[in-house]
């Protein structure tokens, strides 16, 4: 055969490529590989540990004595596949946990054979997923579950509390809540702070949350220093433990929040003047420390304290780890067994909490168990109210005026009004020097008490703003006690 007659080396990879991948694009425009019939996919410029497509094509080249090819001709290939692939309909790719059709929703396991759990309406089953309905997307933080157990009578439950220190019961259903909301993937779950004595084993109970659902390879990570490490490590993997915090920065804690209730960031991509690479994410989250300080109102609202308490009978780690590993098939089955059951149950939605999403599931929570999940919650959240109080003297002078106002009583003044009286207050008739941090101007008060407004609502005290013609007013309104009362006791 002449020269000219040869198949170009480019359309021999390109013609092998079409007929053992699915090649589809995602709605941001990064192109994938899906080899047929399996649900996991690859960017097809991966250059990723995790193994990229330009390897498995060589790999597939090679196997089927097709020939090896250099990387001219691969390159010319895979820009004319991609060209090609941004032509084809746009479908999103999943980490761990995906939606599927009909209302079931995907658990990953993380298997080589692309098996993973189908979660529907009146059951469970472990399955390979039709590709057109999930694609699944590694990363090094993808570990591998094991299989989960059928029938097995909420036994795993019971095996998690006794390898998990939880100091009561109320943190034991609320672990468990979070652990249902984690399966699903459009639901908000506030983070859990595991906190506790020194030695209370508040790193190793983080590691079992985060195992059941990522694995044996799932460990807590040091908090990164930046925002943007932050959003990379999260945007990797579906949970993401933060271990040993002793300090949240104001930045840190908006990005944590951003985290819960999802965000989207965007950058200049590499190598372009104009383009830019977004990145949305919303991940469940999970801390781990003996105190962090003075939290933010916001931040309050979207964590979730689990208290742990100090083991009487001390074991190794790898006694311990042995009988996780070995429990934890069951435990995940359980898990599932228990997330059919409570996504089946009805339940109301409460309106008074920041989180309705995660409110709801645990309503659903008690509605199939009676835990009282939603109970649990509600003075969770109320000891967490106290501590941002405690954090803040502003917050604390602001009540200590309302305590002086009778019930129904209203106070509106400017915010430069406001300020000079709540200084006033605060310092006393021994005129006591002003904290680090205290309003300078009437609009750093006026900021500070809206971001103070859910905390100060949920001890009675309401915040409003408005404007007349004699300029702006914030208004103090102390509400009555039947009121306060007949209000669902959120905080």
């Amino acid at each position: 055969m002449s020269e000219d007659e040869k198949t170009p080396a480019r359309e021999v990879i390109t013609d092998y490529a079409q007929a053992h991948f699915r090649y589809f694009r995602t709605a941001d425009g990064t192109v994938y590989a899906q080899r047929t019939g399996h649900p996991v996919a690859r960017p097809i410029r991966s250059q990723g540990t995790t193994g990229s497509h330009r390897q498995e094509l060589m790999v597939g080249l090679f196997k089927d004595g097709i020939g090896v090819f250099n990387g001219t001709a691969l390159k010319e290939a895979l820009d004319l596949i991609e060209a090609l692939a941004m032509t084809e309909e746009t479908q999103p790719v999943h980490i761990r946990v995906a939606p599927g059709f009909d209302g079931a929703t995907w658990l990953d396991l993380g298997r080589a054979d692309g098996q993973s759990v189908r979660i529907h309406p009146t059951g469970w089953e472990i399955t390979t997923p039709d590709p057109r309905e999930v694609c699944w997307r590694r990363t090094q933080l993808t570990g591998e579950l094991p299989l989960p157990a059928k029938d097995t009578d909420g036994k795993g439950i019971d095996l998690l509390l006794r390898l998990c220190n939880f100091a009561n019961a109320q943190t034991e259903c609320l672990a468990i809540a979070w652990l249902i909301g984690c399966l699903g993937p459009s639901v908000p779950v506030p983070a859990p702070f595991l906190t506790g004595p020194q030695g209370a084993g508040k790193s190793t109970g983080g590691r079992m949350l985060v195992r059941i659902i990522e694995g044996m390879t799932g460990d807590l990570r040091r908090a990164p220093k930046d925002e943007e490490n932050l959003i990379a490590s999260v945007a990797a993997g579906w949970v993401t433990a933060l271990d040993n915090l002793s300090h949240l920065t104001p930045d840190m804690s908006d990005a944590m929040c951003c985290i819960v209730t999802g965000a989207e960031s965007a950058k200049r991509a590499l190598f372009t003047d104009g383009d830019v690479f977004l990145a949305r994410y919303r991940r469940p989250l999970l801390l781990t420390g003996i105190d962090v300080g003075v939290i933010r109102p916001d931040l309050a609202e979207r964590l979730l304290p689990l208290r742990l308490e100090r083991p009487k009978v001390r074991r190794t780690e790898a006694e311990l780890w042995a009988e996780y590993a070995e429990a934890l098939p069951v435990i995940l089955g359980s898990l599932l067994d228990l997330t059919v059951k409570v996504r089946a149950a009805d339940a109301e939605t409460p309106t008074d909490l920041r989180m309705a999403d995660f409110a709801h599931l645990c309503a659903q929570l008690d509605a199939a168990t009676g835990l009282g999940a939603l109970d649990a919650y509600r003075r969770s959240l109320d000891d967490l109210n106290d501590d941002v109080i405690e954090g803040d003297l502003l917050a604390q002078t602001v009540l200590q005026y309302a305590a002086g106002m009778a019930p129904g009583e209203q106070k509106r003044m400017s915010s430069t009004g406001w300020l000079d009286c709540l200084t006033r207050l605060y310092s006393g008739e021994d005129c006591r020097p002003l904290p680090k941090g205290w309003p300078t101007t009437g609009k750093v008060l006026s900021d500070r008490l809206k971001r103070l407004q859910p905390t100060l609502a949920a001890r009675g005290v309401l915040i409003d703003t408005g404007r007349t013609k004699e300029g702006r007013y914030l208004e103090l309104t102390r509400q009555p006690a039947r009121a306060l009362y007949e209000q669902p006791q959120a905080f």
